[in-house]
């Protein structure tokens, strides 16, 4: 069973790789970047749905309305502004740069951590941030003088992706403990469609089902917003978390395939360089604290309880 979990995983972090790819021909095709989102969050939210009803989850009451509307909400906000950005990123540098900038979310999440003295600073937590600062730095090209494979915008875009997938990652972890995960899910896509429709040109959204390329947004948004979800979910809960954090490399890997072997976009020895230097340090620091909540890609209140845990919660339990 739990090498079927990996496998699951395994696909849904391809899934993610092969999406930023198909994004980007969308892009070259003349679709602004705004209307791939919210297509995304759009097929992700009606998938979201049909998980929801099918299996029941709808008829389960949430233990708190108010808490998991609130932190669905800033899921929502979050996914919005990662799709967005994402995209843009994408636009301006390519691929593999933005995909991996985005992967570095959890040095994100210890940052905002250390400021608000939720955690201590650990050598092993400071090490990876100067690792992964440094693999920025190599991979954007900053000190290559007349460099232009990667414009600022495209470096701020990609790191401000990475920082919304951050707060995604934070308020879907507190959703959860209120909530079904397709409830949750559901809500959060639903929300950032909405959000992002002031930012969208709806005349152009409005002919996507009209044009040539629709088959393409329906499998872009299947494998970015509907079935990798349901490989990670289901696969996650059948696979150690220490084997995650190590297949979740799949997904930055399979970007820079893409870009590479079909869209065209190379990278240098640097960049290449770069890159290793994040995924390496990303890795490390995710199996050595051996926690989802730290994790691009294991969000989520997902990961069963110890059994310690489940022997703490029952006395808890006992002493109400």
């Amino acid at each position: 069973m739990a090498q079927w979990g990996t496998l699951l995983v395994i696909l849904a972090a391809f899934q993610w790789g092969i999406t930023g790819g198909l994004g980007s021909q969308l892009m070259s095709w003349g679709w602004q970047t705004e209307v791939i989102s919210i297509w995304r969050a759009l097929i992700g939210f009606i998938c979201m749905l049909g998980w929801m009803f099918l299996l029941g989850y709808h008829k389960r009451p949430a233990d708190s309305t108010r808490g998991l509307l609130v932190w669905s909400l800033l899921a929502g906000l979050g996914v919005a502004g990662n799709f967005m950005f994402y995209f843009k990123s994408v636009n301006e540098s390519s691929v593999a740069v933005a995909a991996t900038l985005m992967y570095s979310a959890p040095i994100f999440v210890y940052i905002a951590s250390f400021l608000a003295r939720v955690e201590k600073p650990t050598p092993t937590k400071l090490a990876s941030i100067v690792v992964v600062m440094i693999g920025i730095v190599l991979l954007t090209g900053v000190l290559q003088s007349g460099s232009a494979s990667v414009t600022t915008s495209g470096i701020v875009f990609g790191l401000l992706a990475g920082v919304s997938y951050a707060v995604f990652i934070f308020a879907f972890k507190s959703a959860s403990r209120h909530g079904s995960v397709p409830g949750i899910l559901a809500i959060a896509l639903g929300l950032s469609t909405l959000i992002m429709v002031p930012f969208t040109d709806m005349g152009q959204a409005i002919a996507v089902p009209f044009a040539d390329e629709w088959w393409v947004f329906i499998l872009f948004g299947l494998v970015g917003g509907g079935l990798s979800f349901y490989c990670y979910v289901f696969g996650l809960r059948h696979s150690l978390p220490s084997v995650a954090s190590i297949v979740a490399m799949i997904e930055p890997i399979t970007a820079t395939l893409y870009g590479l072997l079909i869209l065209g976009q190379g990278l240098s020895a640097m960049q290449v360089g770069g890159m290793v230097l994040i995924l390496l340090a990303i890795t490390v620091l995710s199996l050595a604290q051996n926690r989802p909540d730290v994790l691009l890609r294991m969000p989520l209140g997902l990961r069963k309880a110890r059994p310690k845990d489940s022997q703490s919660n029952q006395a808890e339990q006992a002493n109400r």
